[in-house]
């Protein structure tokens, strides 16, 4: 079965990513925009949908709306639920269409989503795949404007 969507749970990678937070706290606004961006660039880069979870009861006040999709959603949970709680969820009704990968270092969690047939990864190994794709696509486009330059100079 196929890899379907990556489950994030935001804080979780937030505090093993200091250099995401670039010194502000990892519960800050701030933090959590260089995330979203940061996975943006990710899915972009790889092509599977992910969704970031952040604990909380919604989004806390005077936060701007994430520039949700369906490629990059961002979701606060609500009062009475923890990220934890969705990410369950959402594992468990991806089962019959392939596999979610859950990116969290609660292990407790890991077992639950492991038993509805998710994957997993520590967020240490998440921010490395991550943090090695983008170098990747760096090269690439680097690449790919020097091929461009180089053609425009011939066509002059």
């Amino acid at each position: 079965m196929p890899l379907v969507r990556i489950l994030v749970d935001g804080f979780s990678l937030l505090h093993r990513w200091p250099a995401v937070c670039a010194g502000r706290p990892p519960h800050s606004a701030a933090a959590r925009e260089a995330l979203i961006t940061k996975l943006t660039h990710y899915r972009d880069a790889v092509g599977t949908p992910l969704t970031i979870f952040f604990d909380g009861q919604g989004a806390p006040v005077g936060t701007p709306r994430a520039a949700s999709s369906r490629q990059v959603e961002v979701i606060y949970s609500p009062a009475g639920k923890t990220a934890d709680d969705l990410i369950e969820r959402v594992a468990y009704r991806l089962k019959d269409y392939g596999h979610a990968l859950v990116v969290t270092d609660d292990h407790a969690e890991r077992d639950t989503v492991m038993a509805f047939g998710a994957w997993f990864a520590s967020c240490a190994n998440f921010i490395a795949q991550v943090e090695a794709e983008l170098g990747d696509l760096a090269v690439d486009v680097k690449a790919h404007n020097r091929r461009e330059r180089e053609h425009f100079r011939r066509g002059r």
